[in-house]
Parts: structure tokens; sequence; C-alpha cells
């Protein structure tokens, strides 16, 4: 078997009606990976809806059901392959999905585009987004000046562009000089995958072309293993099988392992039996892949969702109380003390509560600016305390920032998004 490129999940986000979808449909039909076939019918299909020119978003929806649909263990994602990666593009539509994908989905994103309109500019969402982008830990960012065509593809629109986007990004810790803005048409197909002859002003990269500019994740195979599970399914055969993403460390046949917090609330052990990823028996598996595993010694009944297989020699910790960083990114009034939300940690669910509110920050420089604040609102990053109803497995931040991200959901809306700074451990 030829050896695989590597891996990188891109997310694309940006603000409602930006060319989000149409830059990725346009991506996957240029860069060879929807047949014109396929794209006739979403032309169709489009236009039937009373939405000409929507053919490539319909691509991307189309796709997104699929990956929906898709089981687990397979997560037959259409791929796109570059040069030099293999790729798994998440589309963000809202908040909504772009937090659920960024921290329970099948992945989390190692590299970001931002889509901008040329005729739009920066939004509210805009900076959220950003800001987004920077607690969940993406360090990768690159931004897409779109919608070219709808300007005469005016160099001044673009720099005007540039320089919004550039004092918000700034402000959320990015340099701007570092970072690539290109000038683009989705629509029109301008420097997404083909170069365009229409901006000879231009001198920068496709959108193709940066994401194999983008640096190689760094697979993190030497931390302890962690594999959240995302389903347990019963396989004739094979018996119990838990499947996940590992996010940390290697599996191996023959390794003991830990289940936390399992049905017993305290753990449960056994051996890995075996391990499966498209349908391939694997003697060991790695930070990043999708796998299904068989544990001797655990049963269907012991384990589910939201659980972590563990190395036994390092297992995780069941936490009692823990301190965060959260950035308030939707909430309909204020975050105060004795808030209990739901928090998303990995492929766990679980009500915690804010027990205090430590410290406000200055969202510029990342200082405090108020101590003990009465409450926190929309735009507000602040330290907060944290005690979870019920058994929770995390990390701080520190140790494994894999395992450290969460976000906070409260009546189907994604209110805020955090990162564990310290915690105490639950003595069981």
């Amino acid at each position: 078997m030829a050896k695989e490129k590597p891996g990188i999940n891109v997310v694309f986000v940006g603000h409602v009606d930006h060319g989000k979808s149409t830059t990725i449909g346009r991506l996957f039909f240029d860069g060879g990976a929807i047949s014109e076939q396929e794209l006739a019918r979403y032309k169709e299909e489009a236009e039937k809806h009373g939405k000409p020119g929507l053919e490539f978003a319909y691509a991307m929806d189309n796709l997104k059901e699929e990956r929906e649909r898709g089981i687990t263990i397979n997560l037959s994602y259409r791929k796109l392959l570059t040069q030099n990666y293999e790729v798994t593009i998440i589309d963000a539509p809202g908040h909504k999905d772009f937090v659920k994908n960024m921290i329970t989905g099948a992945s989390q994103a190692d590299a970001a585009f931002l889509v901008v309109a040329a005729d739009g500019g920066v939004q509210p969402q805009t900076k959220e987004h950003v800001w987004l982008l920077r607690t969940m830990g993406v360090k990768a960012l690159a931004v897409i000046v779109n919608k070219m065509d709808v300007v005469d593809y005016a160099e001044d629109k673009y720099k005007k562009v540039v320089e919004d986007v550039s004092a918000v990004i700034k402000l959320a810790g990015y340099n701007p000089d570092s970072i690539p803005f290109i000038a683009c048409s989705a629509l029109a197909g301008d420097n997404v995958v083909k170069k365009s002859d229409k901006m000879q002003w231009y001198k920068g990269p496709t959108v193709l072309e940066q994401i194999d500019k983008f640096p190689q994740p760094e697979k993190p195979v030497d931390l302890p293993l962690r594999m959240p599970i995302q389903d347990v399914y019963d396989i004739t055969g094979i018996g119990t099988v838990p499947v996940g993403k590992i996010e940390t460390g290697v599996m191996k046949v023959g390794q003991k392992v830990v289940v936390l917090p399992g049905r017993s609330g305290t753990g449960i052990e056994g051996e890995v039996r075996s391990i499966e990823a498209h349908h391939e028996q694997l003697q060991q598996a790695e930070a990043g892949d999708n796998i299904g595993v068989n544990i001797r010694g655990i049963g269907k009944k012991d384990v589910a969702r939201g659980d972590v297989i563990c190395d036994a020699a390092a297992p995780a910790k069941l936490v009692e109380e823990f301190e965060a960083q959260v950035a308030v990114i939707n909430h309909p009034t204020v975050i105060a003390k004795g808030y209990t939300p739901v928090f998303h940690v990995h492929t766990a669910q679980v009500p915690c509560q804010f027990v205090e509110l430590k410290a406000k920050l200055d969202p510029a420089t990342g200082q405090v600016a108020e101590e003990n604040p009465d409450f926190i609102k929309n735009g507000d990053v602040a330290i907060v305390r944290i005690k979870p109803v019920g058994n929770l497995v995390l990390e701080t931040a520190d140790q494994n920032q894999h395992m450290a991200r969460f976000a906070i959901r409260d009546a189907g809306i994604t209110v805020a998004a955090g990162v564990c700074k310290s915690l105490v451990e639950k003595k069981i």
C-alpha cells in the first residue's frame, strides 16, 4: 500500500453569504474531486430552487449530508488531494456546526481560511470567528478576499479589506504581516485553483497553493494515548467495537488501557485485542487515525460515547473542578455565577456550573481588565472556575491541548468556547 499523504483538516469560516461554500465547491470542482456531471446536476437543482449560481454551495451541502450519513468508523468524507496533503475540509456555516465540528466532531482544524467578501468587508461575525479560531488554538490562518468580480477586480477595494481585516486579526493576536490575503472570486473561479488573468497586480498564491503552504500538523504521538469514543457498535464475529479518532498517542494490539469514566464512573480496565481502520486490521494506530477497537474485558454496556480510552500507565483525569479561559460568543443575555449549561468536551456532553468568575481579560493584550466581574457577555474573554455536574474527563492545555478544549452550548446554540488551564482531580 502506498504511503498516504499526511492529513490536514482545514476549516473555512466567515460571515454568512460571503462565499464559503462556493469557495469550497469551486476548490473541489477545479481540483478534480467533483465531476462535470455532478456539477451539472447541482446547477439544475440550484436553478430549480430559484438559486442560480449556487451550484457550488449545493455541492458542498450535498457533501455535508454525505458526511453526516457516513458511518464513523469509515469517515468517508470526500477528500481533496493536493501536492502535499490529503485534505479534510470543514465547512462552517455560522457558529453552530463550526464549534461542534471543531471540538466534538471527527476533526479539529489544523488551519483556517477566513472568507471576507470584497464588497461586504468586516462584519460582526468576522470578528467572532477570528476570536474563536484563536481561542481554539488554530495558529495557521489565511484570509480569502472573495467576490473580487463584484468590485471589478479593483486593487484599492482589495487593499481596503486587507487593512480592515488586519486590524481585527491583530487584536486577536495574529500577526497580519505573516498572513496571506488571497484576492479571489470563487464564483468566477479566479485564484481558487486556477490563477486569474484579471488581477495582474495580485502576486500571491491561489487557495489551493496556500493549502500546501500551511505547516504540516504535528502528530501528537509522543503524548499518552487518548481516544474519545464517538460511538459503540456490536459487530458480529468481533464483539463490542468503540469507534473514534485517536487524539494523541499510539494504540497497539496487546496494550493495557483504561476507559474513563466508563459505566462505573471510576474507569474500566482492559487490553486492546484488535484495531481496524477502513476495514483493515492494524497492529497499531496513532494520533489522527479514525479507528474501531475491540478491547478484551469490555462489553457494550460498559462504555458509551464521551468516554475516553487512555493508556493504563498514564490515564487522563476525572475532574472535580477546573479553571478555564472562556470566550463568550453568542449568549442572548449575560453569564453569571450559577449558570449551568452543557459543555461539549471532545465527544462528551456534560452539564457544568460556573462557580466563580475570576477575571475579565483585555482581548487585545490578554491582561486582566477586571477582577471578579459580576457577569460576562458576548465578546468577553474571561478566566472562570467550573464544576462539572457528573463525570468529566479533561486535561489542561499545558498537558494536552487536544483534550483541553470545549464548547458551551445552551438551548441549541453555542454560547461560548474555551480551554482548560488548571484542574482539581476527582478522588475516586
